[in-house]
């Protein structure tokens, strides 16, 4: 049976066309069905939403070759993390050069890297783009899947080897294929904004565990920071309410005056925090990727960065079975992708939702334990080393991509 297309990738945000650009030059043909208007949220200056991208996640977008041009769009490193528990003792502090590598990360505006990905999709013949579009079915069958389409007031069909969900957390892929999730309620809704401080930021991006959740600062440039603050689900209409002063006093009082006074903060959104985790990742001709296979909670910036590590596995080892007369579909094949990925998965799931659970806990032996284990780790390089690996995405067997390296041809 001839298809339509080898992949049809549900969802054209970030992870969906990272996964789009990894694989457009490596011989397949493929479709990316997204459902809102694909340039309307491509504006690489205006104020919005940043992303603390990994070192890792700078490898894979160097062997996808967009690395210069996300750089050229504005990217602020992240040389040192401070980590500290408020109003306790514990202490640590992670640089860039206890791991030999140039930056521990990179804030980049989502704008600015949605662009980027966004230009590098439109150049590729082999990838066509449908949108708006709304997914409405699709059936499986043995050698492929079909999907039904409504584009420009009219349904269509498109058929493909596999089917790839990277449509968020509430994907309909996931709805339509019947695939069950396991959400924990944080009970926390994360108010990100951008704040100008009265002192530089020195390229240092803060964690601080409060009563109420994380509060995290990340160095942006022109000497601003990104804040994301996650609270009580309860008090996040009152903090979004606020007028500026109040936001800022309330802000200075639960991060301190490390980098002086907060002179001026930009517009508030608020994100309602969960973990989510899917009953199945894969099946025959289907992949999930992104939020549409895992949600985590965005301590320690791990979200995205998780994602795109699962587009790097992921087309690596559709490159590999097609180079070798594979059925890129096969249960065998995506099955691969899976044990890849696992070991990865839960280990930043169980990493993320293990700081949020021991770090909201007001128990006084649980509180000093966790304070001993900060002050260890600022006093042990080798752990140092551990946790920046992990938190890197320099862990454990690493794709192609993930090493920098371009990704092969079929």
């Amino acid at each position: 049976m001839q298809n339509d297309y080898d992949i049809v990738i549900i969802g054209g945000g970030l992870v969906g066309m990272s996964l789009a650009s990894a694989l457009g030059r490596s011989g397949f043909r493929i479709a990316v069905v997204e459902a809102k208007e694909w340039q309307s949220s491509v504006a690489p200056n205006q104020e919005g939403r940043t992303l603390a991208l990994a070192y890792g996640s700078r490898r894979i977008f160097e062997g996808m070759g967009l690395w210069s041009q996300i750089a050229a769009q504005g990217v602020t490193p992240i040389k040192r993390i401070h980590i500290s528990d408020r109003g306790r003792f514990g202490i640590t502090r992670l640089d860039a050069t206890d791991a030999g590598i140039d930056a521990l990360g990179y804030v980049v505006q989502t704008t600015a890297l949605a662009a980027v990905l966004y230009h590098a999709v439109q150049d590729l013949e082999s990838i066509d783009v449908i949108s708006p579009a709304a997914m409405k079915d699709l059936v499986f069958s043995i050698d492929s899947v079909s999907i039904t389409v409504k584009h420009a007031n009219r349904e269509r069909e498109v058929s493909a080897r596999l089917l790839v969900a990277a449509d968020g957390g509430r994907s309909r892929v996931r709805s339509l294929a019947g695939i069950g999730t396991h959400e924990v309620d944080y009970d926390q809704t994360a108010i990100v904004t951008i704040v100008t401080p009265e002192a530089p930021h020195h390229n240092v991006a803060y964690e601080r565990f409060t009563d109420s959740g994380p509060l995290a600062l990340l160095p942006m440039q022109d000497q601003r920071c990104t804040v994301v603050w996650s609270t009580h689900r309860q008090q996040a209409d009152l903090i979004m309410a606020w007028d500026e002063a109040m936001f800022l006093q309330q802000l200075q009082e639960r991060f301190g005056d490390r980098l002086g006074q907060f002179l001026k903060v930009g517009k508030r959104a608020a994100y309602p925090l969960v973990l989510a985790r899917v009953d199945q990742d894969v099946r025959a001709r289907l992949a999930l990727v992104g939020n549409a296979a895992h949600t985590v909670h965005p301590v320690a910036g791990q979200g995205f960065n998780l994602g795109l590590r699962d587009v790097a596995t992921l087309s690596q080892i559709l490159v590999e079975a097609a180079r070798d007369g594979r059925d890129i579909g096969d249960a065998h094949v995506v099955g691969k992708y899976l044990s890849w990925r696992q070991r990865d998965t839960r280990a930043v799931t169980a990493f993320t939702d293990g700081l949020i659970r021991l770090f909201s806990n007001s128990f006084m032996p649980v509180a000093v334990a966790r304070n001993l284990g900060l002050m260890a780790t600022d006093l042990l390089p080798p752990l140092k080393r551990f946790l920046i690996r992990r938190t890197s995405g320099l862990a454990g067997p690493l794709p192609r991509l993930a090493r920098g390296l371009p990704m092969e041809r079929i």
